[in-house]
């Protein structure tokens, strides 16, 4: 048997502007590491957990994002005698929207899969992995989730049935994503939002959408740009993110194609067409909050193709 392995599970960028819980993309970094052994106490333990930046996470199996997806993957293949412990090393900001829970999930499922040398393929993997997303954010909702198992940027067509697919790429675009180290709660992101959304807005949106899928296959990056135009969930959430305006203005000036807000905030993303820009688009971004004293965290990178691997 495998004495220890470890995984890395991408951060995700979700909703993409857009696409809100329905459009999600996967980052090179930062992300988590889950580290797996076999151990002589039957079941699965949670050993350690490290990187929490001054909060707690459970060490209760069925309470932990990655213990739960890990311990319902070792269910289905019916291994309730085998001992298994893991390491949980968070490498990414909590609550900052880069689907951080969404990679410890993924993280867990993938280590067991990687231990057991099961081979599930993981597409598979996908619906154990919102076993623990749904644990965190009270939804099934795979925009964080499948980018960060798959790669790449994923749309999901329907959450329920996990009817999702990958979007062409093209290899030089480049996220640049800050994080500015204030605190916004999910649910309070989602009681926000209006219920109501009028009819030429969903119009808009739903073409934004469209044009968006449109310009990942045809490779075009003024089109993609001129669709990230999110005119429903932006105007209504932004109002929690200090600066997002300026923010975005500062990233648009320096060449940014377009961006937005990174799953519930504050995070906020932009696209660029080369790495060049996206590092001009990040001292632009960074510059507006290093001017008014926020703490603030930013990461260029790559879409992430592969999402989460065994290291």
């Amino acid at each position: 048997m495998n004495p220890g392995i470890k995984v890395f599970a991408p951060a995700s960028v979700g909703n993409v502007g857009v696409g809100f819980d329905c459009l999600g993309f996967a980052l090179e970094k930062p992300g988590d590491e889950v580290f797996a052994k076999f151990t002589d106490k039957p079941g699965l333990t949670i050993k350690r957990i490290t990187g929490m930046r001054g909060k707690k996470l459970p060490y209760d199996v069925m309470k932990n994002t990655a213990g739960l997806s890990a311990y319902n993957f070792m269910q289905s293949l019916n291994e309730p005698k085998l001992g298994i412990e893991i390491e949980i090393h968070k490498k990414m900001p909590l609550g900052s929207g880069l689907g951080s829970s969404a990679a410890s999930a993924v993280g867990g499922v993938m280590a067991i899969n990687e231990l057991l040398g099961t081979r599930v393929e993981k597409r598979e993997l996908l619906k154990y992995a919102l076993d623990g997303e749904e644990l965190a954010s009270t939804g099934r909702n795979a925009d964080n989730v499948a980018p960060s198992l798959l790669g790449g940027m994923i749309l999901i067509r329907d959450n329920e049935t996990l009817d999702l697919h990958r979007l062409p790429h093209f290899n030089h675009l480049y996220a640049t994503v800050i994080y500015p180290k204030v605190e916004i709660l999910t649910k309070d992101a989602r009681n926000i939002l209006s219920e109501f959304v009028s009819l030429s807005k969903m119009i808009q949106q739903s073409a934004n959408l469209a044009s968006l899928v449109v310009a990942m296959y045809k490779g075009d990056e003024q089109l993609l740009g001129r669709s990230l135009n999110d005119v429903v969930i932006e105007p209504q959430r932004s109002k929690l993110i200090p600066h997002f305006d300026n923010v975005k203005k500062s990233a648009m000036k320096m060449g940014a194609l377009g961006g937005s807000i990174s799953g519930a905030g504050p995070s906020i993303f932009m696209l660029s067409k080369n790495s060049l820009i996206a590092e001009d688009v990040g001292e632009a971004m960074k510059k507006i909050y290093h001017d008014v004293g926020i703490a603030y965290e930013l990461f260029v990178s790559p879409i992430n193709h592969e999402g989460a691997i065994r290291c």
